[in-house]
């Protein structure tokens, strides 16, 4: 799980990215994202519908996966200025696929949100 500075609280706190921000899908799922340079810190919200799946843990299980996925990649992301990301779910395959094919993903959908750091 990412510190507590790095995700998002309160109420309608996604709605500016919602609305504002750009997105990069891959088949499973999507990245949201907008600079925010009012911000120290870049954050991060992942976001599972019951359209995905109806189970509460399943959902819980996916969430805690790509927040542990994103996790380790954080310092490879660029935070200047600091971005706000949203992870949206789309397939739930995302809960039982190993973990470094997860990680390919994320690492993909990244570099094609140009949010990884060109070393």
């Amino acid at each position: 799980m990412i510190a507590k500075k790095y995700r998002f609280h309160g109420y309608g706190s996604l709605k500016f990215v919602y609305s504002k921000g750009r997105v990069a899908r891959s088949k499973y799922l999507a990245i949201k994202f907008h600079p925010n340079p009012r911000r120290e810190n870049s954050r991060l919200a992942v976001v599972v519908s019951k359209k995905v799946t109806k189970k509460a843990p399943a959902r819980n299980r996916i969430r805690r996966r790509i927040y542990e996925s994103m996790r380790v990649k954080w310092n490879l992301i660029n935070h200047a200025p600091a971005n706000d990301m949203i992870i949206t779910v789309f397939d739930e395959r995302i809960g039982t696929i190993p973990s470094k094919e997860l990680d390919l993903i994320i690492d993909e959908l990244l570099t094609s949100a140009r949010l990884k750091n060109q070393t």
